[in-house]
């Protein structure tokens, strides 16, 4: 795992701009760091290495092909780079190795096969920059899920890339402006949405896609517009969910034997590495099956890592002790407090590199700073209610809609207008602390869900919850653009579980996963998000995935193979702290500062008046608004840190 960095001026290369870029990345690569430039095309590329596979010299970066054509600066892991090399060697296409590094292998690859068959051969995650000395043309490509970022855009007309944003605010030029859509989409729901980050003229590049730029078009600032069409996709999740849904599987037996294996062998890739690994376990079903399948397939205790909570309800550690006493592993936890999560709080947006909301960042990073002491890879359960319907939400979506579906248009109008109005009545009680003001939140909650009968909007008010829509000072119903799912996806779980994957998946969990994790230089690796087993859930009929208001059927028969059903038959817990207590104690001065006044008046996309009022009605305790209010503190540290205009 590593960062990367490149930056493009025919006039002006610097290597100094360039090492600060990198210097802002060494967390994601504490172990060496390397540079290469070509001063006849003003072309630099840089990278800070974290060592997992080959630790010696012959994997330094970025790296130059045997043949001088190629140079790549690459960020990730190719789990089949074995098979990849051996493939080379037989068709003869190999170079002289001169190491075992996963690195070489790729680069190889690269200049035998060309990027869209290389990537559609890889099995990994990744975000890299290939550099062709030949056609003097520049190939960024990122990993099927997205679980590596890659930022690009233009600064002061000079073009330039990095694995975090945070890398490009070192380009001389840099004066970032809030994308006002981005904004209110991160407002709405806790996270950026899209291709489009937090900064006008900064983009991500989409999951499953590789874009290659000439040096002519680098010097020439372009918009979403232009890359869009040019953007080429060597996978993508509207073509896996279109092949599974015309082979369906309707057979748990049968279905579950196709599973089973493909979930050892991506679990098995992910466990080679030349340092120590471990895997995060809070002892739900996803964590719980990734650190079974690592304990069956290990000669030793793998080492298992989980935190815990001392307030009641968000405690999980027991859980997760019960299932490593079982499974045998060498188990360490850690219990945290406010104390502790305070200490973290004032780099939050350092950390996270765009405004980002999701309470469980401070869990996540707390247990990556917690692994990083004893390993340095860790495996994770991510994926796992996307790919195999474990959200609650789901259920609860899906019965909102049925029941909307017995009323007439105008009593559902009416009932979504007698629910707005009646939170407005109760809004002043829930200012003064009033315990009947805190049913404003819950009917502005039901208001908003009311109000539509798309079934994504209804998935974006789920996950972002109530209230949030009162921040926005202007007009924000097209704040969130999103990529419908294909239209031979009928079946309406089938469609949420569509929106999850493309984008709350992404522009959240992994998100979260990968900045939380870098920020301590521990790689982090999902196994459930291996594309075999993305391809293979979309394969599954709707009776494989849920069962009486119950998912993930299919893994909960894999894991109760190897842990008892009581261990892990549970109701699903959120890994989140208690934040309305949090930000009503010892994190309310903190919390004060931020939502000031003169705070608030360098925000101007938002209601002032309607955040300070939801603001006091949580510390009055006339509504429990945290997750509204904290969508409001990263945003304003974010603003701060990185001198964002509007």
């Amino acid at each position: 795992m590593c960062g990367i960095a490149g930056l493009l001026d025919p006039s002006n290369i610097s290597l100094q701009v360039l090492s600060r870029m990198l210097d802002r990345l060494k967390h994601r690569g504490p172990d060496d760091f390397g540079t290469w430039t070509d001063q006849d095309s003003g072309i630099a590329l840089g990278h800070r290495r974290l060592s997992i596979i080959d630790l010696s010299a012959a994997g330094h970066q970025p790296m130059v092909s045997t043949s001088g054509r190629f140079v790549l600066s690459y960020n990730g892991e190719i789990y089949n780079f074995v098979a990849l090399r051996s493939q080379l060697e037989k068709s003869g296409a190999a170079p002289a190795w001169r190491g075992h590094s996963d690195t070489e292998v790729l680069l190889a690859a690269l200049e035998a096969w060309g990027v869209n068959e290389t990537l559609r051969r890889c099995n990994g995650m990744f975000a890299l920059a290939l550099w062709d000395t030949h056609t003097r043309t520049l190939s960024l490509a990122r990993d099927r899920m997205g679980e590596k970022p890659l930022y690009f855009g233009w600064i002061a007309g000079r073009f330039a890339f990095a694995s975090e944003m945070k890398a490009l605010d070192r380009v001389p030029g840099w004066s970032p402006l809030m994308h006002r859509l981005a904004i209110a989409s991160f407002l709405r729901t806790g996270y950026v949405h899209g291709p489009e980050s937090a900064v006008e003229g900064i983009f991500r590049l989409p999951p499953g896609g590789w874009l290659q730029l000439t040096l002519e078009q680098m010097q020439q600032p372009r918009d979403w517009a232009w890359l869009e069409p040019r953007t080429k996709r060597y996978w993508s999740l509207a073509d896996a969910t279109r092949a599974g849904q015309e082979e369906l599987l309707t057979d748990a037996e049968g279905a579950t034997k196709l599973l089973e294996p493909l979930l050892r062998e991506a679990v098995a890739l992910r466990m080679v590495a030349d340092v120590p690994l471990g895997v995060f376990l809070s002892g739900g079903i996803d964590s719980s099956l990734v650190t079974a399948l690592m304990q069956a397939q290990s000669a030793r205790p793998v080492r298992s890592f989980s935190i815990g909570f001392n307030e009641p309800g968000y405690d999980e550690a027991p859980f997760a002790r019960a299932v490593a006493q079982h499974l045998g592993t060498d188990h360490t936890e850690l219990y945290v407090d406010a104390a502790a999560a305070l200490k973290l709080v004032p780099n939050l947006a350092e950390t996270f590199d765009e405004p980002f909301a999701d309470h469980s960042q401070l869990p996540t990073l707390l247990v990556s700073e917690l692994t990083r002491r004893h390993v340095t890879v860790a495996l994770t359960g991510d994926g796992g209610d996307e790919l195999f319907a474990g959200y609650q939400r789901y259920f609860a979506i899906l019965e909102l809609q049925r029941f909307l579906g017995m009323l007439s248009p105008k009593l559902h109008r009416s009932l979504a207008a007698l629910s707005g109005l009646s939170a407005k009545l109760l809004s002043p009680l829930s200012r003064s602390g009033h315990v009947i003001g805190s049913w404003s939140f819950r009917l502005s909650r039901l208001s908003e869900r009311l109000s539509t009968t798309d079934l994504d909007a209804m998935r974006l008010s789920f996950i972002g919850g109530a209230g949030n829509s009162r921040l926005l000072s202007g007009p924000s119903a097209a704040a969130i653009r999103y990529n419908q799912p294909p239209s031979k996806i009928c079946e309406p779980l089938r469609r949420l579980m569509y929106g999850d994957q493309n984008d709350y998946l992404v522009d959240d969990i992994l998100h979260k996963v990968d900045r939380a994790s870098m920020a301590h230089g521990l790689e982090t690796r999902i196994p459930l998000l291996d594309h075999r087993i993305v391809e293979l859930s979309w394969r599954l009929a709707p009776t494989l995935l849920t069962r009486r208001g119950h998912g993930k059927l299919l893994l909960r028969r894999v894991l109760e193979q190897y842990v008892p059903r009581a261990l892990f038959e549970r109701p699903k817990q959120g890994f989140a702290p208690p934040m309305d207590a949090w930000l009503r104690g010892p994190l309310r001065e903190w919390a004060e500062s931020r939502l000031s006044q003169d705070s608030l008046r360098e925000l101007p996309m938002l209601d002032a008046g309607a955040v300070r009022a939801i603001w006091n009605a949580h510390c009055r305790r006339g509504a429990n608004a945290g997750y509204v209010i904290w969508n409001v503190l990263m945003l304003a540290d974010w603003r701060e840190r990185f001198r964002a205009r509007c």
